[in-house]
Parts: structure tokens; sequence; C-alpha cells
């Protein structure tokens, strides 16, 4: 079965940090570029960052620039998603997405159907 599988979420303070995984079962995901989006309550979804499939090339939304930080290990089908000095405005579920071509394009990709493959998602609350 072919399913991406995020986890790490969880309730933190603002100011907090967490660390989102991203696992592939039943493909290679060394040969995808990867997004993280994600979707808050009543808002819709955004892209937040992505990554190349060699991890060389990483883009992320304005909002976390300088906070969260993207990146892959091949070998063990996972990307991850470093979140520090979160706010409550970073509350949401998080997404990881995966496509088999070019990542300049995956942060505008926040539909369905605009990726190959996509996680049910992890829910981050960041709150005190």
């Amino acid at each position: 079965q072919l399913q991406l599988v995020e986890s790490g979420g969880g309730l933190v303070q603002p100011g907090g940090s967490l660390r989102l995984s991203c696992v592939a079962s039943g493909f290679t995901l060394g040969s995808y570029a990867i997004g993280w989006f994600r979707q808050a309550p009543g808002k819709e979804r955004e892209g937040v960052s992505c990554i190349s499939s060699s991890g060389s090339s990483i883009r992320y939304t304005d909002s976390v620039k300088g906070r969260f930080t993207i990146s892959r290990d091949n070998a063990k089908n996972t990307v991850y998603l470093q979140m520090n000095s979160l706010k409550p405005e970073d509350t949401a579920i998080y997404y990881c997405a995966s496509i088999l071509g070019p990542y300049s394009t995956v942060l505008s990709r926040t539909l369905p159907g605009q990726m190959d493959y996509w996680g049910k998602g992890t829910l981050v609350t960041v709150s005190s």
C-alpha cells in the first residue's frame, strides 16, 4: 500500500519546538519532491515548505522563514520539518505530500489532486 504517514504533532507552548516526520511506505521517497502543507480551522490549505528529491533545493513560505527547517533522509524514506519559535498562528493540521516532478511549484499545489500522494495529517496546537 502506497502511503505517507506524518507524526510528531502535539500541544506546545508559544516559543516551543516540534519536529514533524513524514515516512513513506510502498514507494521510494527519494524520487519525489516533498511538500509540507498546513490547514488551520476555517482557512484554506497553504504550502509551508518544500524540498527537491535530492534535498539540494528548498523553499519556505514567508511566515515560517527563519523558524522552520525542512530536511530529508532518503535512506530512511523520511522527510522532516523542524519547527522552532512556534506561534499560536502556526496551529493547524500539517500534511506532507509528494510529487514525481519539479519541486518549484509544490507550495502552490494545495488541492488534493495536485500532488501524487498525501498523508492524513498531524495536528499541531500552539497554546499556553
